[in-house]
């Protein structure tokens, strides 16, 4: 029973933010966005997981918004201190799937599918926020219309990024569960038996990058994502500015 517990997520990995730690967001935006964010991820692995007929993730109190339930400590910790971390890992049990492959695929992909859709929701209402006029209000008024506009803003940029980063093709990483789908079995079990390593090797690689060499690929890809957006959006005007705004903040 247990070598049929295969851990969903092993890592769910927050890339490093430059945005979000030299940009114009405060502390408590920033927590709120990435508890957020990290819950509604996890809470659709569980669900995706419970659709395709496991209850396991649901069992265990996983298939829930709440973001104690996903917070992992030393994920935490690393996030705050090196800028890179994880979620605690969602509980499958492929036994109770159909066709075991594909279902752990559709359950990896729901984890970055519900980042992309907070990004345009947050993206969505962003726009509407830059599209009020609130110069003669009060300045409580005032308050409340920065703090959703700045709370929106970080949700859509961080989402983006969460998107992009867990579909990368590498363990342990979603984008893995996805990609090694479509690899024979002797290769795809092969691949697995060294997840740990290649994880330890991958992060020691993102922090290198970030830390070292300061390059972002997660943000300039999403600068070219946001780009597309307002091409394709920059014909009405309720979107143009908003996305603007966005894309000088990565």
């Amino acid at each position: 029973m247990l070598a049929a517990l295969v851990l969903c997520s092993t890592a769910d990995v927050v890339w490093h933010l430059p945005c979000l730690q030299t940009g114009p967001y405060n502390l408590e935006t920033c927590l709120s966005v990435v508890l957020l964010s990290l819950a509604f991820h996890e809470c659709a692995h569980a669900f995706m997981s419970y659709k395709l007929g496991d209850p396991t993730a649901r069992n265990m109190g996983r298939l829930t918004l709440n973001p104690l339930r996903h917070i992992d400590p030393l994920g935490a910790l690393m996030m705050f201190f090196i800028g890179i971390g994880y979620a605690r890992p969602v509980p499958v049990n492929s036994r109770y799937f159909k066709k075991p492959r594909r279902d752990m695929a559709l359950v990896a992909a729901a984890g970055p599918l519900s980042n992309l859709l907070l990004c345009v929701v947050s993206l969505l209402i962003f726009n509407l926020f830059a599209a009020i006029n609130v110069g003669s209000t009060s300045g409580f008024v005032f308050y409340l219309w920065e703090g959703a506009l700045l709370f929106f803003a970080a949700a859509t940029e961080l989402n983006l990024m969460l998107a992009i980063f867990n579909l990368i093709p590498i363990p342990p990483l979603d984008g893995s569960r996805i990609a090694f789908m479509f690899l024979p079995s002797k290769w795809y079990f092969g691949l697995m038996k060294y997840e740990r390593f290649i994880m330890i090797g991958f992060f020691a690689v993102v922090l290198f990058m970030t830390r070292v060499l300061k390059i972002s690929i997660i943000s300039i890809v999403s600068i070219y994502i946001l780009s597309a957006f307002q091409s394709l959006l920059s014909h009405i005007p309720l979107f143009e500015n908003g996305i603007y705004y966005l894309i000088q903040c990565l």
